[in-house]
């Protein structure tokens, strides 16, 4: 039997297809132990929904007053102002007209003000809450951390993949031709490309939609069982 894995980082409140690798894959390894990025923009800290009709950064300010590196998992959550305060605000102010609304912020909102300051923890608490929802299996996640391994790059997703069983990985869109596809061959791991395409779905405010937000904007319109539909009759 072939087991497919994904690896990803740790992600805050993360688009549909984040949630599309969780669904596909036999184990979805959260890389919790990887380099922060110093500057400028992660994923692991800011996301997009759906503010006055356009796609804008919903952002959780994180702790950069250190020196060196720091891996995901070493990361907080600045403690200098309310942020979860602000982020509930705007998902109020956005999203209280939308249809599914009361449904989506009472899982939603206990989420946002889970008060752990580590990034890691905090994403990951949200991740498997939110994958539990929507029926997916949470015993399929894994943390790097809980896999020593030696080596970087392409060669530490490769002992990854293997260190649970993996022989297939399942990787996102637009990555063929790079040299790291020919060292998963010589490592005897099949590739399988996502190939995720964002769906369209009816989203309120608008009349075409904005794809791509986070999957809080897609809860907030359909709901978690409308959800789960979009995911397997759009995506297979």
């Amino acid at each position: 039997m072939t087991k497919l894995v994904a690896i990803h980082q740790p992600n805050f409140f993360p688009w549909l297809g984040y949630f599309d690798k969780i669904r596909r894959a036999d184990v979805f390894i959260l890389l919790d132990d990887a380099q922060y990025q110093k500057t400028g923009g992660s994923w692991s800290n800011r996301v997009k929904v759906l503010i006055n009709g356009e796609g804008r950064w919903l952002t959780a300010p994180v702790d950069r007053s250190f020196h060196g590196t720091r891996k995901v998992n070493e990361m907080v959550f600045s403690g200098k102002e309310d942020w979860r305060g602000r982020v509930l605000k705007t998902l109020v102010s956005s999203y209280r007209r939308a249809p599914c609304f009361d449904e989506a912020y009472s899982v939603i909102e206990p989420l946002v003000q889970n008060p752990d300051a580590n990034v890691a923890e905090y994403n990951i608490h949200a991740i498997k809450t939110l994958a539990a929802e929507l029926g997916y299996p949470v015993d399929s996640l894994a943390r790097s951390s809980d896999l020593p391994t030696k080596s970087s790059a392409t060669e530490r997703l490769i002992e990854l993949t293997k260190s649970v069983g993996g022989d297939r990985y399942l990787c996102g869109g637009g990555a063929g031709g790079y040299q790291e596809d020919d060292a998963f061959q010589k490592a005897g791991i099949g590739l399988v490309y996502q190939d995720f395409v964002p769906p369209a779905y009816p989203q309120f405010g608008r009349e075409e939609c904005v794809v791509g937000l986070s999957i809080l904007d897609a809860l907030m319109n359909l709901g978690f069982e409308g959800v789960r539909q979009l995911m397997d009759h759009h995506n297979g």
